[in-house]
């Protein structure tokens, strides 16, 4: 077994090159490519515990999308993401099972209910590797995101509650259901931001990048591990994990971030390619399970689930923004009260945090900040409520469901079966089809990109007033330790840095006199140019007001500035001044 998962991970790396080469969706050709490959006649039947898929693959690759999602436009879209990560899977889950019950009653409640969970949370990869080939706007590509990093903690809670239910014989009330859940998420996010401080603390202190990216490699499994061992949820312990230590990443040495960058871009590959491949080549097995008496009702039961998998997220997103969008609406026409009746001027006399804000800039930083109803348009949920594809958590747990020695063969069979159908029809039926709804909506805009090239302005103009204002401070530093004649050398050094012409004359001077500084000395100013801009990105992006991916961006040049440095240093011979 160990030699045919190794050449299913070369098979499917190489399709999944293929697609990258191409540009094609890779998730969807490496599960089509599978599921042709599962027909051939020397092709094992691979068969891998729920638990072990769970625990090997979804750490890592959780791990992995939280560090690279915007914890600003997280906290601003949670509503959007608190709403499908945890009350559509409820409402899907009960849904899903109802229907499931009434059309295979062997099922039993509990056992149905489970099914439910099991095909309730959809795994955003595929859609998110389609919205950034399509260029979605940063806004959905978000929602879509976070609700991947929350979905699956409300379906394994689920599938939790109700595994019990079946294991034990005894019903569990929704009060139970209820403690369970909040005890899952306080102690997943307790441990994960436990292991986040650690790892974090780790990164500032520790200089060696493969120590670091080591580490970064092992911490996400102990994480999972630890909080599921102790109740909670170890989804949302890796994502709040994630989530700090991606927020906090640009304050480490660059070459930490150097060193991972890649190495989570080659985990992913592999994971998601084995993932996707694992999935296509269950269809073979899928089909031995299916006994000749119960063909029909099987296959009828999957594409009632199928349907109501899909149909339920746009009934539920629609309204549910319609509702939020009045309920936001309601809360600005409130504000707009507040500041012509006067009280806003009363208020921010007495309020420190309002006193240096205009009426009409507080209220753009509330529609910006707290009116999540407003920011999505009709288009945008089109596409959200289309990208619903279901992943390896719901073919995992249908595995781990099968293991249920209280389930009957009809049941868990069917379990394995319904989940497997409508993991390949949701990737095959809404992946092959989510970029031409993108393409017809015109959702993908330069929104982003006009909103980006205003925030690189203002923290550019910030930039440079911060530099000078550091480099002001150094030159009588300069001044003081190499004297007067050498303040030309550091007037064009500042001159060079802040893009003003600098005077060659003086330059040749410099290099003429007797006595001049160091290239440590000139590295180390360097540096302290390097980290005056980096504290200005992070404070503006702390403030709001430039987003994560812009200031990854300017921080990766930034990187490459630093790495150049360290390249003229290494290449100077020993003891030269």
């Amino acid at each position: 077994m160990d030699a045919e998962i190794f050449y299913v991970l070369v098979g499917a790396v190489i399709v999944a090159a293929i697609a990258r080469w191409r540009g094609w969706p890779a998730p969807l050709l490496v599960t089509v490519v599978a599921l042709a490959a599962s027909f051939l006649p020397f092709m094992p039947e691979m068969t891998i515990d729920g638990h072990v898929l769970l625990n090997l693959v979804l750490p890592p690759l959780l791990y992995s999308a939280a560090l690279d999602v915007s914890f600003v436009g997280f906290k601003r879209s949670l509503p959007q993401i608190r709403r499908l990560g945890i009350w559509l899977v409820l409402l899907t889950a009960a849904a899903a099972g109802l229907v499931a019950w009434l059309i295979f009653p062997a099922l039993t409640l509990p056992g149905a209910l489970l099914l439910g969970a099991i095909v309730a949370p959809p795994d955003a990869v595929s859609a998110a590797a389609i919205g950034r080939k399509l260029g979605l706007p940063r806004r959905v590509m978000t929602v879509l995101s976070g609700e991947s990093l929350i979905n699956d903690a409300t379906s394994l809670t689920l599938y939790r509650v109700f595994a019990a239910t079946i294991i034990g014989g005894a019903a569990i009330t929704v009060w139970d259901g209820i403690w369970q859940f909040i005890l899952a998420v306080v102690i997943g996010v307790v441990i994960g931001l436990v292991f986040g401080i650690l790892l974090h603390q780790l990164r500032m202190r520790v200089a060696d990048p493969v120590v670091i990216g080591t580490f970064g490699l092992l911490v996400p499994f102990g994480a999972y591990a630890i909080a599921e061992h102790l109740g909670g949820s170890g989804v949302l312990a890796v994502v709040a994990m994630g989530l700090y230590v991606g927020y906090n990443a640009p304050r480490t040495d660059y070459t930490t971030r150097q060193q991972e960058a890649p190495l989570w871009l080659s985990a992913d590959l592999l994971l998601e390619s084995f993932v996707f491949a694992y999935i296509g080549l269950q269809f073979r097995r899928v089909l031995n399970d299916l006994g000749d008496e119960s063909v029909e009702h099987i296959l009828w039961l999957s594409a009632a689930v199928l349907l109501v998998v899909l149909v339920v997220r746009p009934l539920f997103i629609y309204p549910a923004h319609a509702w939020a969008s009045f309920q936001d609406r309601r809360r600005l026409a409130r504000w707009d009260r507040t500041v012509a009746s006067g009280a806003f001027d009363a208020r921010r006399q007495k309020s420190k945090r309002w006193g240096s804000y205009s009426a009409e800039e507080l209220r753009t930083h509330i529609v910006r900040e707290r009116m999540a109803g407003l920011q999505l348009t009709w288009k945008d949920n089109a596409v959200i409520s289309w990208a619903g594809m279901r992943g390896v958590v719901t073919l995992a747990t249908a595995l781990a469901a099968a293991d249920i020695a209280e389930l009957p063969t009809g049941p868990s069979h069917a379990i394995v079966i319904v989940a497997f159908i409508v993991t390949v029809g949701t990737l095959l039926l809404q992946g092959l089809t989510l970029p031409l709804l993108i393409r017809r909506l015109g959702v993908a805009s330069d929104v982003d990109h006009e909103a980006d090239e205003r925030a690189l302005a203002s923290v550019r103009a910030r930039s440079r007033e911060a530099g000078k204002a550091f480099l002001t401070g150094k030159r009588e530093e300069w001044a003081a330790k190499y004297g007067p004649e050498q303040v030309a050398m550091f007037d064009a050094f500042a001159n060079r840095m802040t893009r003003v012409e600098a005077d060659t004359d003086h330059a040749q001077e410099t290099e003429e006199a007797a006595a001049r500084p160091s290239a440590e000395d000139m590295v180390a100013l360097s540096r302290g140019w390097l980290q005056v801009r980096r504290e200005v990105l992070l404070e503006e992006r702390d403030a709001g007001n430039l987003d994560d991916e812009v200031m990854r961006e300017l921080i990766t040049a930034m990187d490459a500035e630093e790495l150049a440095l360290d390249t003229r240093g290494a290449m100077r011979l020993p003891g030269r001044a």
